[in-house]
């Protein structure tokens, strides 16, 4: 039997005798309902309202019918649910929970001034793109474009949430340094041929403390991999030793961030650092003795063998100083893989393997967050022409990362999902099917029955309510 498949109706293969038909038109029904607890880790936190202060409305307030915080809202929610591209929101805009997310008082959108625009609560794709691509000095004259942002306002916004969200100081921070590439497929403003990663791309740099996302910013990428690093960390640490300024900071990199001018800063203001060296042949041959006795070991063994030696070390004319390195022999099956760090880690509290294996390759974590941020949240969807509108993208993507991961730590602690990845928690805990209905009183949102993680969702909801009480139960 052919299958029956119109505009309206989709048949599928019989269950038994009985025919299979589809149609859209079960009513008011969400995929996302699960959006809610993000809604109130926003309440407990006020990331997106922050967010929100770092625009400046040019528009006429009477002629606005959606504020800067709901556009700020609906595509940071947009991102955090799964739905990268601003073509997604002409049909979300109908999504009377995502509406509820934003705190659109009329959900259903029956309230609205046009009569084109009723039923749609929430803005279209062109509303959204407005937003990225309003240029930097635009004012109340500009005729559409109106909405500006403060880039500082929203480089300091990142290191404030992080501060909020200590209630106590941290016995250390560790800020993690790293650039990657973000390709590009077109001919968007900054975009260069990058050698290393054999593609165009932007080259932006990022900056964490654990899971705490501190500094991302959009780079072109025919720069130095540490360009602008310098800059970033005089401003975090200067917030971070204003808020606490006896907790010790160990600033972090590979290779491409071990610059003389870090370091000397570092050393002045009483920041460790620990960064990957490139090896040349002088380091080389301070480990020879080192590496004939891990060849030894592996060639007795077969296993892979390692040694470590510490040293001061000094280059020929770019340090100012001679310096704490530490190299580690190792020889592996497919032959020699020697690796050098240098630090100003004391060695009376840190032994040379301590430094390399508990603390430098500890950093490879950091590249997990990045992978997150921009395969689960989309930072890489820079397609604007100008290098601002994609800057803005990818702090869109960064504030979702923020809410994501304050989700977590505030909802999630000690549940099966409290070190999960921003997808999985997406797919377990946010996309729950729901039928919507709006009263005079009340928006009634009947979760799915079927749906499996059910004590999950009771006590992520209990773990926020307990933080942030409802005014009124109801």
């Amino acid at each position: 039997m052919t299958t029956e498949c119109n505009h309206t109706t989709f048949g599928f293969q019989p269950l038994g005798r009985r025919g299979v038909m589809a149609r859209f038109d079960g009513g008011k029904i969400t995929s996302d309902a699960g959006g809610l607890l993000l809604r109130e880790a926003e309440r407990a936190t006020g990331i997106l309202r922050q967010f929100a202060t770092c625009f400046r409305d040019h528009r006429d307030p009477d002629l606005i019918e959606h504020t800067v915080e709901e556009l700020v809202a609906q595509r940071v929610y947009g991102l955090c649910l799964g739905y990268e591209d601003l073509n997604d929101h002409d049909q979300l805009r109908h999504d009377p929970l995502l509406a509820v997310m934003v705190g659109k008082p009329d959900p259903l959108g029956a309230e609205r001034s046009r009569e084109r625009d009723k039923g749609k609560a929430l803005a279209g794709k062109s509303t959204l793109n407005r937003l990225e691509l309003t240029p930097v000095r635009a004012d109340n004259n500009s005729r559409y474009k109106k909405i500006t942002v403060n880039r500082k306002a929203v480089q300091d916004l990142f290191v404030n949430v992080f501060l909020q969200s200590h209630s106590v100081p941290p016995e250390r921070i560790v800020l993690d340094l790293d650039a990657t590439e973000d390709p590009l497929h077109g001919h968007q403003a900054g975009g260069y041929f990058h050698g290393y990663y054999d593609c165009y791309c932007y080259l932006p740099l990022y900056i964490f403390c654990g899971d705490d996302l501190l500094c991302a910013k959009l780079r072109p990428s025919n720069i130095d991999a540490s360009t602008g690093a310098l800059r970033e960390l005089q401003r975090l640490c200067g917030s971070i030793r204003h808020r606490w300024p006896k907790v010790p900071i160990v600033v972090r990199g590979d290779s491409g961030f071990c610059r003389e001018a870090i370091m000397a800063w570092c050393e002045s203001e009483g920041v460790d650092y620990l960064f990957g060296l490139a090896k040349n042949e002088r380091l080389l041959a301070e480990i020879a003795v080192e590496l004939a006795q891990a060849q030894g070991e592996f060639e007795k063994t077969g296993a892979a063998a390692r040694v470590f030696k510490d040293f001061s070390y000094s280059t020929l004319d770019s340090w100012s100083c001679s310096r704490r390195v530490i190299g580690k022999a190792e020889y592996l099956p497919k032959g020699a893989n020697p690796r050098f760090v240098v630090t100003s880690l004391s060695r009376e509290g840190w032994d040379a393997r301590a430094v390399y294996e508990d603390e430098y390759c500890a950093r490879g974590d950091m590249e997990n967050r990045i992978k997150e941020q921009q395969l689960c949240l989309f930072a890489d969807r820079t397609s604007c022409a100008s290098m601002r509108a994609n800057e803005l993208r990818l702090w869109f993507s960064s504030v979702g990362y923020v809410l994501m991961t304050a989700l977590q730590r505030l909802g999630l602690p000690q549940t099966e999902l409290a070190a999960a990845q921003c997808d999985t928690i997406r797919l377990k805990l946010l996309k729950i099917g729901a039928q919507i209905r709006v009263t005079v009183r009340r928006v009634w949102v009947s979760l799915a029955e079927s749906y499996p993680y059910r004590a999950l969702f009771r006590r992520v909801y209990e773990n926020l309510i307990r933080l942030a009480p409802l005014p009124l139960r109801c």
